[in-house]
């Protein structure tokens, strides 16, 4: 047999040991090792010694809000809010009057006077429509000029408008942010091409091969209504490099004529697609975010007794819509963060199994943030899927600390007893809340430290082994990709990173870089 390419000269970590070599043929893996170097080859590819894993698989990102938000004004290294304050003023010069502002990445916890507010950004940009994004993509900012065009008389259920002495600070917190929609949505389709290339780029560059867009279509963060066919025209022009399954908002789904179900139009759910562009779960939130302390919780905030959160739609229609999607045969994944949130996701999913059992249904809880232990068991007994962001204990640690007290913060962003329970584990970005780069998040997920370096639940650590199979294997399995993706194995497609080290041995992981990224047996990436 002759094949395409054989890539040698390195140490192959393909999910089930290692090896040196592996031949591809068809953008599939053929052969490994010495087999794979005694075939005859149209090309051989020399790796100089370096470490091949499997392509990093994101199971949950949002790759359109990442490549656009490459042109906002970028906050997240603002340290106080008269930093956020000089970066807007800053980017309005270069605008003509009347432009919008748009920056992104700030985070109240790490800003010294908390929340930008309307009166401030006023100042900084008079003249201007501004807006900017906390880094949870739960809340928004907007100045004054934004606000008289608003209608805040009717605030949609699972949001509020934030005020201070009877009058609104600007701070659009949950589905309060979609009163912006009439100035700002829908995305130009172009633009959102756009921002898939950029995202796709970036990707390659950190060794990911394949994710899985968190919503599109509708929602709190689809783009456009459009949204799926922006990720098509992308493929077609060869600018949608990595390997994509996309999350439907279940606000565009609805109940079909003549009893087929609930879903799409002409019946489309989950599953629909090939290798590289594939229709995902439905995509529903159930409350809002931990940092932003909007998230649905049995017992108060720490320092906020009256504070509980809230859920974005009404338990009822949860139920129902999990219920339904569910009797119609798609993948679910459930924004959950708070305990109170995932216990009533918990209680929804049991009741859709009892109703209409299904084997394999991997049904998902994005996030599963604060899980309490007895819930962990339910999960465990479901079937279910805990989605997880390992990322988020270094960045967002220290503000999720404080929104818990110390008493919570062992049931927070679980990894190890999720294994433990039996559980297949993905790991995962909601980039671009925190960097999504994989290398930075296999050393959170095995070292489990808040920024400022004190540690966080630190017995849900992962040993490097279970954080590179979670990246590769795991968030696959989340996607029904495993067939296909997660390992290096004969038969599976030829997606992988070459690293400049092992990533097996903690005392390597601070030092490693990518380098280079091929899918499909393609090395689309080379540092």
């Amino acid at each position: 047999m002759r094949v395409d390419t054989v890539f040698e000269n390195a140490t192959v970590w393909t999910g089930a040991g290692v090896t040196s070599a592996l031949a591809v043929l068809h953008g599939r893996v053929v052969a490994l090792g010495d087999e794979a170097v005694s075939l005859s080859a149209r090309s051989r590819v020399d790796l100089d010694g370096g470490f091949v894993v499997p392509g990093f698989h994101d199971a949950h990102n949002h790759m359109a809000w990442f490549g656009m938000g490459l042109d906002d004004v970028p906050l997240g290294g603002c340290r106080s809010v008269e930093e956020v304050y000089d970066a807007v003023a800053a980017r309005a010069a270069t605008l003509p009057a009347g432009s919008w502002v748009v920056g992104s990445g700030y985070d109240q916890n790490k800003l010294a006077g908390g929340h930008p507010d309307r009166h401030g950004l006023d100042r900084a940009a008079p003249g201007m429509l501004v807006r900017l994004k906390h880094t949870s993509g739960h809340m928004t900012v907007v100045n004054s000029a934004v606000l008289d065009q608003l209608d805040l008389a009717h605030v949609p259920v699972g949001g509020d408008v934030v005020h201070a002495d009877g009058s609104p600070t600007g701070l659009l917190r949950e589905q309060a942010q979609l009163l912006l929609r009439p100035l700002t949505y829908p995305t130009p389709v172009a633009r959102v091409v756009r921002g898939l290339a950029r995202a796709s780029e970036q990707y390659l560059a950190e060794g990911i091969t394949s994710v899985q867009e968190a919503g599109i279509g509708g929602g709190l963060v689809g783009e456009t209504p459009a949204e799926l066919a922006a990720y098509q025209q992308a493929r077609d022009a060869g600018v949608l490099r990595v390997r994509s399954t996309v999350m439907v908002a279940a606000s565009v789904l609805h109940d079909l004529p003549d009893d087929a179900g609930f879903g799409l139009d002409l019946g489309l759910r989950t599953g629909l697609g090939d290798e590289w562009l594939r229709v995902g779960p439905m995509k529903l939130f159930a409350d809002g975010s931990l940092v932003g302390r909007t998230c649905a919780m049995h017992d108060p905030f720490d320092g906020e007794p009256d504070n509980v959160g809230y859920f974005q739609v009404p338990e009822d229609e949860l139920a129902r819509t999990i219920r339904r999607a569910h009797e119609a045969g798609w993948q679910i994944a459930t924004h959950a963060i708070g305990d109170r949130a995932i216990t009533v996701v918990l209680d929804a999913y049991e009741a859709a199994l009892a109703a209409s059992p299904r084997t394999d249904h991997r049904h998902r809880i994005e996030h599963c943030a604060v899980l309490q232990p007895a819930e962990l068991t339910r999960l465990a007994s479901l079937g279910l899927l805990a989605s997880p962001q390992g990322r988020f204990v270094n960045e967002l640690g220290d503000g999720m600390r404080a929104a818990l007290g110390e008493s919570r913060v062992p049931w927070c962003y679980r990894l190890r007893s999720v294994l433990d329970a039996g559980c297949v584990l993905p790991a995962s970005s909601d980039r671009p809340v925190v960097n999504g780069a994989p290398l930075l998040a296999l050393g959170d997920m095995v070292r489990r430290r808040t920024a400022s370096g004190v540690p966080f639940a630190p017995e849900e650590a992962l040993t490097p082994e279970q954080a590179l199979r979670a990246y590769t294997y795991g968030s696959a399995y989340a996607t029904f990709a495993e067939r296909d993706l997660g390992t290096l194995e004969p038969g599976k497609l030829a997606d992988f990173a070459v690293l400049s080290g092992s990533p097996l041995a903690e005392s390597a992981l601070d030092g490693l870089s990518v380098r280079g990224t091929a899918v499909g047996g393609e090395l689309r990436y080379q540092a």
